[in-house]
């Protein structure tokens, strides 16, 4: 796999590898996603939008330059909305100087950090609230109004960047079509699949469409240790009509989650209320290999090395003989990685069981065509 380098959401020549309930490998161009689909199936996808949230500025008891991350919202308790949000406390990243055009593994340490440092991004201004058990991952707590620190982070912030996407992002570069609240701190990128187009084809198709918001976290922190507690705790919403949906789709029909996010919301929300239920919560659980899907039957992803946490989650989906072909035709095939890369479409293996016969038949179908 290469990495996807340049800040095109959608390009058109985007490839799906298509993975089915039986561990059967197909190929289609991205844009013939729906073509996998079923009247009657169920695609969910994140709005979150994604704020600007790497920040450069000045450790103030050395003089030094930083760049923070933020990366999570630490005032977030259990069954806590995602809005509105307390943007005065953040959990955060922090590294010395330099910018995106140094891989994160290679960025340096700031400066030793205490509890009480002042940090400063011209005229935003924080402190350093508590040290979260590493040189680079703190609790910092911005001065100021909500208002003013929305206004400040707007201002002086950047979208959270990787030395593999050679150009500057612009904040539209990481904005999904559907983007709505801003809440995430690096794109729900699954999402650039979709398009207002596509959204209408879907319905005109018989598939229903719905959303949910999740608080999409940083995809890595260029420390190994650091990397293994992704992904941090993210606040969530369900609207009642995407629960309703859910509950009441007809026998056979799939849940199809656009993104690893949207596992996580529906996912946490089942393991706790025993269903999916409308309102707020802190998706807090791991999902990965031995994990139960109880909603979610198949998702549509980005393309992942193995070390990386969203390909963890892809375990539930798929036994690892069957990632490890997938792996290998990703690599043969040259996709393209990371947010702005290539996707997979990968079903559950319970779907080869549960699944109905007519769905069962038609992927079969298209699988015979497509060999």
């Amino acid at each position: 796999m290469i990495a996807a380098q340049e800040p095109v959401q959608r390009p058109l020549d985007a490839r799906l590898l298509v993975v089915d309930s039986r561990g059967r490998i197909t190929e289609t161009p991205r844009t013939r996603w729906l073509d996998q689909m079923d009247a009657g199936d169920l695609v969910i996808a994140n709005d979150a939008a994604t704020i600007p949230a790497s920040l450069h500025g000045v450790h103030l008891a050395t003089g030094a330059a930083i760049e923070v991350r933020l990366a999570g919202f630490t005032s977030q308790a259990k069954g806590a909305t995602v809005g509105p949000i307390d943007v005065r406390r953040f959990a955060a990243v922090v590294f010395g100087e330099g910018d995106f055009r140094t891989r994160t593994e290679d960025r340096p340490l700031p400066p030793p950090l205490k509890t009480g440092d002042h940090l400063a991004f011209g005229d935003l201004s924080a402190s350093i609230e508590a040290l979260l058990d590493h040189p680079r991952f703190v609790s910092i707590r911005f001065a100021g109004s909500s208002a003013g620190i929305w206004e400040g982070i707007a201002r002086r912030g950047r979208p959270i960047q990787y030395a593999h996407v050679t150009a500057p992002l612009a904040l539209w570069d990481v904005w999904t079509p559907i983007a709505a609240l801003p809440v995430a701190f690096e794109p729900p990128s699954a999402g650039f699949v979709l398009d207002w187009k596509m959204i209408r084809a879907i319905r005109e198709r018989g598939i229903k469409f719905a959303t949910i918001t999740l608080a999409a976290g940083i995809s890595s922190t260029g420390d190994a240790e650091l990397d293994r507690r992704l992904p941090l705790d993210e606040p969530y919403w369900i609207p009642e009509a995407t629960a309703l949906a859910v509950r009441t789709r007809a026998a056979g029909a799939r849940v199809v989650a656009i993104g690893t996010t949207v596992v996580r919301a529906l996912e946490h929300s089942a393991a706790v209320h025993g269903m999916v239920r409308a309102g707020d919560g802190l998706a807090d659980q791991r999902v990965g290999h031995g994990s139960r899907l109880r909603v979610v039957d198949a998702i549509i992803s980005g393309t992942h090395e193995p070390d990386s946490s969203h390909y963890q989650l892809l375990r539930a989906f798929a036994d690892d003989e069957t990632l490890v072909r997938v792996s290998a035709a990703l690599e043969s095939g040259a996709f393209r990685t990371h947010e702005f890369g290539d996707s997979v479409l990968i079903e559950s293996a319970r779907q080869s069981v549960c699944g109905s016969s007519h769905s069962r038949k038609r992927r079969d179908d298209l699988v015979a065509t497509a060999a």
